[in-house]
């Protein structure tokens, strides 16, 4: 029979894993909680004497409202981005037979650059409830799950952003597909034999192959967790174009700011020769930081130039020639919020 003490001590625990103890997969924000969306800029690394060491980020979610500078440093577990990750370190997630994951970068953590692989980076982690979708531009990251989360010192150095979104298993389904398009470099993943049936698309990139394409590229709707919608915009390399001017902006019918990365002699100019022009960020101004060029940002994003469209999309390529000939996407959303908080840093752009 069980004693006083050990009852009154199931009780305690059975309160903790209702509070605290979840096991479903997700975004998780700053405090480790679940929630349905989450965006962080990663502040780049200034010069000597001025603020920022090139570890400090803005961070954004539906609870919070608008750009906060968080308490911690994206060089450490802690924080949204450790929170959501640990899934698959703490978690062991990739020692499980229950769940898919995969992470995927062109430019991995160790390993060289390989060409042909798609311009993407991003983390897939889901079970049959539900799971996440981060993107993100930040090369050699993240680390391989036995050593834990790292961030690459390279990271530091220009501005990054990462996106995730919690998804309903089913829509992990139209992802698989979306993914054929980006063609990621799958460095390190797991697609137990119970979801190939799902998600054939997946073990076959898993196993290093390459689906078939029907087209050259391919839109889809998504519909986060709490319902938020996200478009899904991805290319193929056989769509040899800017897919912020020659599809996206005409697609949304919307001139767009973009933000990329702008090496000098290497960047596209402002485009305006289409019905829906696709402009240049050359200036980002984050709430509180000193402003920085598009040659120090590494993330790519965009947002529609009048205010009523709403548009923000955050993605993989760059406004570059040699992206042309990438896959690699775009994910929008129509969000106000989200798209206040990156129209507001917009401090100059250049029209044509």
């Amino acid at each position: 029979m069980a004693t006083r003490s050990s009852f009154c001590f199931q009780i305690i625990i059975i309160f903790l894993c209702g509070t605290v103890c979840s096991t479903d997969i997700s975004c998780k924000n700053e405090a480790g909680e679940p929630v349905d969306w989450f965006v962080i800029y990663k502040l780049p690394r200034y010069k000597i004497g001025e603020i920022g060491s090139g570890v400090d980020y803005m961070y954004l979610d539906s609870s919070v409202g608008s750009w906060q500078l968080s308490k911690f440093m994206v060089n450490t577990s802690q924080g949204a981005l450790g929170n959501t990750l640990n899934q698959i370190y703490m978690g062991r997630a990739y020692k499980s037979n229950s769940s898919v994951y995969a992470l995927y970068n062109d430019g991995p953590p160790i390993l060289d650059y390989i060409q042909g692989y798609g311009h993407t980076k991003g983390v897939l982690l889901f079970d049959r409830s539900q799971g996440f979708w981060l993107s993100h531009s930040i090369p050699h990251f993240p680390s391989f799950p036995e050593r834990g989360y790292l961030y690459p010192s390279s990271g530091k150095v220009n501005g990054q952003t990462a996106l995730c979104v919690t998804y309903h298993y089913d829509q992990f389904l139209r992802i698989a597909k979306q993914m054929v398009y980006l063609y990621p470099r799958f460095y390190n993943c797991s697609v137990p034999a119970a979801f190939m049936a799902d998600v054939p698309q997946l073990a076959k990139l898993c196993e290093g192959s390459k689906p078939p394409l029907a087209s050259d590229k391919r839109v889809e709707q998504l519909f986060s967790l709490q319902g938020d919608k996200f478009v899904s915009f991805v290319k193929s390399e056989h769509f040899v174009d800017d897919i912020y001017t020659g599809w996206v902006a005409q697609a949304l019918d919307a001139d767009l700011l973009v933000e990329s990365w702008q090496r000098q002699g290497h960047e596209l100019p402002s485009n305006c020769s289409l019905p829906k022009h696709a402009m240049n960020i050359k200036r980002i101004r984050l709430p509180g930081s000193v402003p920085f060029q598009s040659h120090c940002d590494h993330s790519k994003w965009c947002v529609s130039r009048a205010y009523e469209d709403q548009v923000t999309c955050l993605g993989d390529l760059n406004r570059e020639r040699a992206q042309m000939w990438r896959g690699g996407g775009l994910v929008c959303t129509f969000n106000p919020l989200i798209y206040k908080a990156f129209r507001q840093v917009v401090d100059w752009y250049i029209g044509c």
